[in-house]
């Protein structure tokens, strides 16, 4: 017998106008990098490293890899995670750019374990979503184990 156990996650981002109109909605596969992956197996051993805590998101198109640690060019501070749920097999992890916060072009998007430095879980690089300064921008990332 052999066991499996994959890891699919999804990134759903939604823009709202000062209106709350949506201005774009886009919905992302991601990769969960070798970082992430080390962050899993470290927490079945009752490590002291932080759970996951933050979102950032950048202006970066190259193509997420397996060895990313970091965001290729972050665009302003990491939010801090508005909540976190788990059903069964999947975690949600959701944040809100709010009008004023990370204002530009965005490409890239991943989920920390501290408001600067510490482990990244995942990173998905997505098409051109535009977030002016008034625009809201949410992002909900839901991580899938399954086998």
């Amino acid at each position: 017998m052999k066991d499996s156990i994959k890891l699919r996650g999804e990134v759903d981002i939604v823009v709202l106008d000062p209106l709350g109109n949506i201005k774009d909605q886009r919905h992302i596969n991601n990769l969960v990098v070798n970082a992430g992956l080390d962050f899993i197996a470290s927490r079945m051993t009752g490590t002291s490293k932080n759970v996951m805590s933050h979102m950032a998101i950048g202006t970066n198109n190259t193509a997420p890899a397996a060895g990313d640690t970091a965001l290729a060019s972050a665009l302003g501070s990491r939010k801090a995670l508005q909540s976190i749920t788990v059903t069964s097999n999947t975690i949600k992890y959701v944040a809100a750019f709010e009008a004023g916060e990370s204002t530009g072009d965005i490409f890239e998007a991943g989920i920390f374990n501290g408001a600067t430095g510490g482990d990244m879980l995942c990173r998905s690089v997505f098409c051109e979503v535009t977030k002016d300064a008034n625009d809201i921008m949410g992002i909900t990332w839901t991580i899938t184990v399954s086998a």
